[in-house]
């Protein structure tokens, strides 16, 4: 099994946890999203994942993108430490909680579109962090809500979900970019509950060999 992904990659860091917290061998393939104008756009890579995007995974002849997908793929393979609780009304609470992240915020402050506001539209560097402060404080904003209802040692109650993952690499991101986290309490203390795990401390993107 090979993880196609780059180190500051939120997606491909959602994928590195579950993968860490299953314990599931594999091998990780970077592609720089910066290096030689970015090696996502390489015929190679288009060829695996036209989309140009991170994270692939490739499992001996299989193939997926898409990060969620990638997770969902894993966790009905691997029972093991699973990322879902078995009721349905609290499987399907957990999922709103990563689509909020992975399909409302993320999406929004994703490299590509951070590149497309400073070149071709020309944003200045002032109002390209204008932009990623407004979706990230938004979000949060909804989330922390969100979490003070049903959050215990984490997003949803007291195990690690699919939530998790997605919330802790935008946090990264956030604090990456220097936005103010004492609004969000709950948010904060999840992530304090996180990194006491060798799952997540192992998948951070520093901790990645094509870290740069």
């Amino acid at each position: 099994m090979t993880l196609y992904g780059y180190w500051r990659s939120s997606a491909a860091y959602r994928v590195r946890i579950a993968l860490n917290l299953k314990n599931i061998a594999h091998q990780h393939k970077s592609v720089h999203l910066v290096k030689d104008g970015g090696q996502q756009h390489s015929d190679s890579y288009v060829t695996l994942n036209p989309n140009e995007l991170v994270p692939t995974l490739v499992d001996g002849d299989f193939v997926v993108n898409q990060s969620l997908a990638i997770i969902d793929y894993l966790d009905e393979k691997y029972p093991q430490s699973p990322l879902y609780p078995q009721d349905l009304k609290d499987k399907t609470q957990v999922k709103a909680l990563a689509y909020d992240i992975a399909c409302d915020v993320h999406p929004l402050n994703n490299l590509r579109v951070l590149q497309y506001l400073s070149g071709p539209l020309a944003v200045s560097d002032a109002q390209k962090s204008e932009w990623y402060k407004h979706w990230i404080s938004q979000g949060f904003a909804a989330l922390e809500t969100r979490l003070q209802q049903c959050a215990g040692k984490f997003c949803y109650k007291d195990q690690p979900s699919v939530a998790d993952l997605c919330l802790i690499p935008q946090i990264y991101n956030a604090k990456r970019f220097n936005i103010d986290m004492s609004p969000y309490p709950t948010i904060n203390r999840i992530e304090q509950e996180c990194a006491k795990l060798n799952a997540f401390i192992d998948a951070l993107p520093e901790n990645q060999d094509d870290a740069s």
